[in-house]
């Protein structure tokens, strides 16, 4: 049931509630972080000796090189947290060395508690005004040619962070209006008065994660909704924008209910697709449920083409913002 903003019943009951408390939302990270422990335990009794040894195309060099360097320090002095060191992906040192980076605005830490991912979790710290004009900056100083934003969850702001995406859109664009931007942003709860405050500033690629398939979404995404994450990637579509999302394989998925993800995600309007491999992070993270094979990834990339995605980016090593400038320079 589909509400006069294009989103669920189930949202808007959720947007009519206050927000939660400090003490509130502690709790609830708190039982979260529990579930995701047993649910581990509970995957690695049942997994045996089933999973094997990494294989030899999830090995990567340890970070080194002098533009990787000069990045990290310059990360250090604007007081700026990027996802590529929080998350800890695999493709840093590449992506460094060509002077790339995804920026992680509005602080380090989340409100929310997946199940896959490293980044801190618990009571964010108050929102940074000038954290805009820092990552503007730092953008001037790398004369980037394209940038990508992305950001922690606040679900404790009314308007999810939306106002610090739109003015570091705004501030970049004022600084370098040549360098394109592709934001990768939170589901704003389906606040579409969020989406409007994007709108204000737009970036140039839409992007928004759906992560796993449905089934899985209690234990990968708990405070997320399938269909909420749908909703939100066509109401950008229907602005204008070109849209993007990814997905993880290999915790827990079938591959008919990656392919069946990849119909809902092109009915849905998205254009551009990433898909690769889950690393568990932590030992308190989900386990790795299996090494999905590299002709499968071929596989997920030609059925991708055939359903209408413009461009499907299907590696082990793919991640949501790997070659981003590329994939700007084809669509846009």
């Amino acid at each position: 049931m589909v509400n006069k903003n294009g989103m669920g019943r189930t949202d808007e009951t959720e947007r009519s509630r206050p927000l939660p408390t400090k003490k509130i939302l502690k709790e609830r990270l708190m039982r979260t972080i529990n579930y995701h422990q047993r649910i581990f335990k509970e995957q690695v009794e049942n997994r045996g000796e089933v999973l094997g040894k990494r294989p030899d195309w999830l090995k990567v060099r340890l970070p080194i090189g002098e533009n990787y360097s000069d990045l990290k320090n310059l990360m250090r002095t604007k007081n700026l947290n990027t996802v590529c060191e929080e998350a800890r992906c695999p493709n840093i040192g590449e992506c460094w060395n060509h002077r790339t980076a995804t920026f992680m605005i509005l602080g380090d830490t989340c409100t929310r508690s997946c199940g896959f991912c490293n980044i801190k979790v618990g009571i964010p710290n108050t929102l940074d005004l000038d954290e805009p004009m820092r990552v503007a900056e730092a953008v001037v100083k790398l004369q980037l040619r394209h940038v990508v934003i992305t950001s922690v969850d606040r679900d404790e702001l009314k308007d999810g962070g939306a106002t610090i995406f739109s003015e570091t859109i705004r501030l970049i664009r004022e600084q370098i209006p040549s360098c394109t931007i592709e934001t990768l942003i939170p589901d704003f709860k389906g606040e579409e008065a969020s989406f409007e405050i994007i709108m204000q500033n737009p970036p140039d690629i839409l992007n928004h994660n759906l992560e796993t398939v449905p089934r899985l979404y209690h234990a990968v995404r708990p405070q997320a909704k399938y269909n909420r994450s749908l909703e939100l990637i066509t109401w950008f579509k229907r602005k204008g924008l070109k849209t993007k999302s990814g997905i993880m394989v290999g915790i827990g998925e079938t591959n008919d209910e990656v392919l069946e993800t990849m119909r809902n995600l092109v009915a849905s309007g998205c254009e551009i697709l990433t898909i690769g491999q889950y690393l568990q992070p932590t030992k308190n993270h989900l386990p790795v449920s299996r090494y999905v094979k590299l002709d499968e990834f071929a596989m997920f990339k030609e059925e991708g083409l055939k359903f209408g995605f413009k461009i499907v980016e299907s590696s082990p090593l793919v991640r949501s913002s790997y070659h981003a400038d590329e994939q700007a320079r084809k669509t846009l």
